[in-house]
């Protein structure tokens, strides 16, 4: 295959995705059964996210700088199973740039990362000698592994001595000016809300000028109360509440989120913490320092930070150039396929 025909696969994949067929919807069904967390809205959601990206303007704009190869090496794909499909930029990047993928797929990814890769098989055939998935990786020429900070020492340990990308646990988090308007801070509601906050592009923590008042931010999201219908999300919401009343901890509480002071970037499933601050160059100074734990930043100020930022309600919608952990996965495939 070509560069131009692995593209024009993938865009021929992204209208699938982006569409209604009656073979989509049993796909999100199946999903949702064998992972909860999977819902019909929230891999709909992915999918629509995913589509965007598979363009013909897209894909070429990104491909622009490389050659077009035909690599004889094997990527191994340790996948991540956090939210729907959380590993497709990974397998993208590998087989649009003609290597071949090895997959490893997480136990909860509910079946979805073979289906659309069946299904981009079906598009183009040729891709079949190029993708197969494994329990095990062997016999691969270079690793892409996701997981957390325990599974990464255990990664480092067996894959170190092969060309690799080791990912591990990073947050988003948000600054606020306390000027935002009432459509910004809903927006602000999609970082947190979407794939229930499980995702590294999830806001889990924010920055708030001192004596903030936090009303407005309550009223905004209001939106997203449909969340606490959801049993697994409201079991940790019941849960942590409980443990922050128990032991005296003060919080703010709104029937399906919990707001906690506290200096920490990671914040357990539906509890966001924050953070006062004084003078906001002071919060980017002090992120610059933990910028290895951060995914991105959204703000609606004007900071200069080396972590990628994104205005309020965007850090669920990364392009293809918003590389996790801001590794370029492709300049990492063609330093080590020539």
């Amino acid at each position: 295959m070509t560069q131009k025909q692995r593209i024009e696969a993938f865009v021929a994949l992204g209208e699938l995705l982006a569409s209604d067929q009656e073979k989509i919807g049993r796909m999100l069904q199946h999903a949702s059964i064998k992972n909860p967390w999977y819902t019909t809205e929230n891999t709909k959601k992915q999918l629509q996210a995913l589509s965007s990206n598979l363009t013909l303007e897209k894909l070429m704009r990104w491909l622009a700088p490389y050659p077009d190869i035909q690599a004889d090496k094997t990527v191994g794909l340790i996948l991540a199973g956090n939210i729907p499909l959380v590993g497709f930029h990974d397998i993208l990047s590998v087989l649009v740039a003609g290597f071949n993928a090895q997959v490893k797929c997480s136990s909860d990814d509910a079946g979805l990362t073979t289906f659309v890769l069946n299904e981009l098989i079906e598009i183009e055939p040729a891709f079949a000698e190029k993708i197969q998935f494994v329990d095990r990786l062997q016999e691969y020429d270079l690793i892409i592994a996701t997981g957390s900070n325990n599974s990464s020492r255990y990664f480092d340990y067996y894959f170190g001595k092969k060309p690799h990308i080791i990912r591990k646990n990073r947050n988003s988090i948000a600054i606020l000016t306390g000027t935002e308007s009432p459509e910004q801070l809903k927006a602000l509601g999609f970082d947190i809300f979407d794939y229930f906050g499980l995702g590294c592009r999830s806001v889990s923590k924010l920055y708030i000028p001192r004596d903030y008042n936090f009303n407005s931010f309550f009223e905004a999201i209001a939106y997203f109360s449909s969340v606490k219908e959801h049993y697994k999300y409201v079991n940790n919401y019941d849960y942590n509440k409980s443990i922050y009343l128990i032991n005296g901890d003060k919080h703010l509480d709104n029937g399906f989120i919990l707001l906690k002071e506290d200096t920490r970037l990671a914040s357990p499933l539906a509890t966001v913490f924050y953070e006062e601050y004084d003078q906001i160059h002071e919060v980017v100074a002090q992120l610059e320092t933990k910028a290895n734990q951060i995914q991105c930043v959204v703000t609606e100020a004007t900071i200069e930070t080396s972590i990628p930022t994104f205005l309020l309600g965007g850090s669920q919608c990364p392009s293809l150039t918003d590389y996790a952990d801001g590794v370029d996965v492709l300049e990492f495939l063609f330093q080590y396929g020539k």
